[in-house]
């Protein structure tokens, strides 16, 4: 019998989460507890540098790590309310056949032959959308790249490679990301989203590796259809189901076509003109699948029943976003968070300045395992990674370029961040298969990243 590769023995989401926070519980006995002082930065709390302290240890007990979990639930509640509204929102547009019969529609026009350049135009569409409006604003979006990608000859995996990782690298590589660039930038003090010219070309080109690395595999499963990586799962109300000449719009359709396409506006001027977030956005998608289906002739019983069947779809998927979430109450609870950050940072000082950047990297990408959040990472960290890069002779700009690597990047394959595991929910793909494809892309990107630092580095890109 064939061995399994380490990647094939992934365990279940949920059953690896809480053996993570099992472990989590165990450091809380075995890792020093420690604190930072912390103060107001632009509106935001965040470390002082240099004053981290040891405190009293504070270990978790054995029921802890199961109130852990309804606890992280709460805390991640308008994620887990998002992912399910998503899902409840496609469930009715899937229903009223609409985005079914546009993108049936657009394929045939375009050509399945043509798989290639639309997986190439559809990336970048998702990136531009993951760099200006964010990542979890554009989760609905997800199941558009599904019906594309299985219309195409692709299977799931496909369409999360152009919706999940486009979204995931515009958001984590735009030169505008408020979270981690806007937010660095004013504990920096440097110009807000200065140094964008360099970020803009690191951008595309990790585009450019997204759409590569999906081409890519989109071929090799159209000439084997074995080497799926999803393979088996159910795509039941996902694919079209009729030939594509058979597929055009009606009235009702071009309809509700109209008002999904205006609902995706306001949450566009919503985002940008009135600071609109989840809870927001939730309500928005809300309105637009009752509209829908209105407008597609559905009673209002056939509404309800179709949207809590969408929902239902996809609530396996939500409820992980509260289990990841319970890590990081045990972290807290357990005054250690603190201690890791200190210790990752440490060892960085009196390194050649070009390794420092690329290890700095790295040392963001194992924060962002118990800190997923972008801004929450950013206050955690760079107060203490900046005064670090004056030390060495590195700009600052070039130290935030390496959070946002450390951080973004490797947002596509931690299992503690809730946007990520609700995006693979309404793709119907699993973790440990999402993993298997990700992994490879995410080496990629660091590499190209890696020489975007050196650059930095060389050039002593600034302002500093």
């Amino acid at each position: 019998m064939k061995s399994k590769r380490w990647y094939e023995r992934i365990p279940n989401p949920y059953i690896l989460l809480f053996l993570i926070i099992v472990m989590a519980g165990i450091m809380t006995y075995i890792v020093p507890a420690g604190e930072f002082d912390r103060a107001e930065v632009g509106g935001r709390m965040g470390v002082v540098a240099g004053t981290y302290h040891r405190v009293d240890q504070a270990p978790v007990g054995l029921f802890d790590l199961f109130t852990a979990l309804p606890i992280g639930m709460v805390k991640a509640a308008s994620i887990i309310f998002i992912t399910l509204i998503s899902g409840a929102l496609f469930g009715l547009l899937n229903a009223t056949g609409a985005l079914e019969n546009a993108v049936g529609l657009a394929v045939r026009r375009i050509g399945v032959d043509k798989g290639p350049r639309l997986v190439w135009l559809m990336t970048f569409v998702f990136g531009f959308l993951g760099a200006t409006v964010g990542f979890e604003n554009n989760i609905a979006l997800v199941p558009i790249a599904i019906l594309v990608a299985l219309a195409l000859g692709g299977d799931l995996m496909v369409g999360a490679g152009m919706a999940v990782a486009g979204i995931g690298v515009g958001f984590a590589t735009s030169p505008i990301n408020p979270y981690t660039v806007g937010v660095g930038h004013v504990i920096a003090n440097l110009p807000i989203f200065s140094g964008a010219l360099l970020r803009t070309g690191f951008c595309l080109a990790s585009l450019a590796l997204v759409a590569d690395h999906t081409c890519r595999y989109l071929a090799r499963i159209k000439k084997d259809r074995s080497a799926s990586l999803v393979a088996g799962i159910d795509t039941e109300g996902l694919s079209l189901r009729r030939p594509l000449e058979e597929y055009s719009l009606d009235g009702r359709d071009r309809l509700v076509l109209a008002s999904f396409l205006l609902g995706m506006g306001i949450i566009l001027f919503g985002v940008f003109q009135w600071k609109w977030y989840i809870t927001e956005i939730s309500a928005v998608f809300i309105i637009m699948a009752v509209v829908a289906g209105y407008l597609a002739g559905m009673t209002s019983d056939a509404i309800i029943a179709k949207m809590v069947r969408g929902a239902g779809d996809i609530a396996g998927g939500a409820l992980i976003i509260g289990v990841a979430r319970g890590i990081q109450v045990i972290l807290d609870d357990g005054r250690i968070g603190d201690t890791i950050v200190q210790a990752l940072a440490s060892p960085l000082s009196g390194l050649p300045v070009t390794l420092s950047a690329i290890l700095m990297t790295v040392v963001h990408s194992v924060i962002n395992f118990f800190i997923p959040s972008g801004s929450g990472q950013a206050m955690a960290t760079l107060p203490i990674m900046i005064p670090l890069s004056d030390l060495i002779g590195m700009t600052r700009q070039t130290a935030i370029l390496a959070f946002q690597v450390g951080d973004g990047v490797m947002n596509l394959l931690v299992p503690t961040l809730g946007g990520l595991l609700a995006m693979i929910a309404l793709a119907r793909v699993p973790f440990d298969r999402w993993f298997r494809f990700a992994f490879p892309l995410v080496l990629k990107i660091l590499v190209v990243s890696w020489a975007f630092l050196a650059l930095a580095v060389a050039v002593n890109w600034g302002p500093a």
